[in-house]
């Protein structure tokens, strides 16, 4: 059976390459114009609907992209700007919980998204080489991480939340 929690697989780095490095600033670039489209023409009922039993709502799902993607080009930014950083976790569950999430028209956070974007692929677009291996620290997962690997996991984490709405989308006839 079907893994709803993952309709498009789990993340799997990649080595550098500039293939790689095309296909997932491509994935980044157009990811709000692509959970836009995912979300369009769908109603308050379809936006209240969870993806899979106990998932996030729709709703729920357009805010938490657009939190991670703030999260992640500061994550960027600091690993440019300073010395294998530290960076802050955040509790994603609970974020998706408050107030905002539930009140916020999604137009807002895909709005958001746009503008988030298009600051983002300015700094994406200026890294040498080179600089895909400075790394951050994350501390929940006791590690460093490259600005390479960063890339291919949000460009994955945009995919992979655009189709769990998609999916969902396909499984109810919307």
């Amino acid at each position: 059976m079907e893994d709803l929690r993952y309709p498009i697989g789990r993340y799997e780095p990649q080595s550098f390459s500039a293939k790689q490095l095309q296909d997932w600033l491509i994935d980044i670039q157009h990811l709000p114009q692509h959970l836009e489209n995912a979300v369009l023409n769908l109603d308050e009922t379809q936006l209240d609907c969870p993806y899979r039993e106990a998932g996030w709502t729709v709703r729920q799902v357009v805010h938490h992209v657009a939190d991670s993607h703030m999260n992640a080009y500061t994550r960027f930014k600091l690993g440019l700007t300073e010395s294998n950083p530290v960076i802050k976790p955040y509790d994603e569950a609970a974020w998706a919980q408050l107030q905002d999430t539930q009140t916020i028209p999604i137009n807002v956070s895909l709005t958001l998204l746009h503008a988030l974007h298009t600051r983002w692929m300015g700094v994406l677009n200026a890294i040498r080489e080179e600089e895909w291996n400075r790394t951050v620290v994350h501390p929940e997962h006791g590690r460093q991480m490259t600005l390479w690997y960063l890339l291919g996991m949000y460009a994955w984490h945009g995919r992979h939340h655009t189709a769990h709405v998609t999916a969902l989308r396909e499984r109810m006839g919307w």
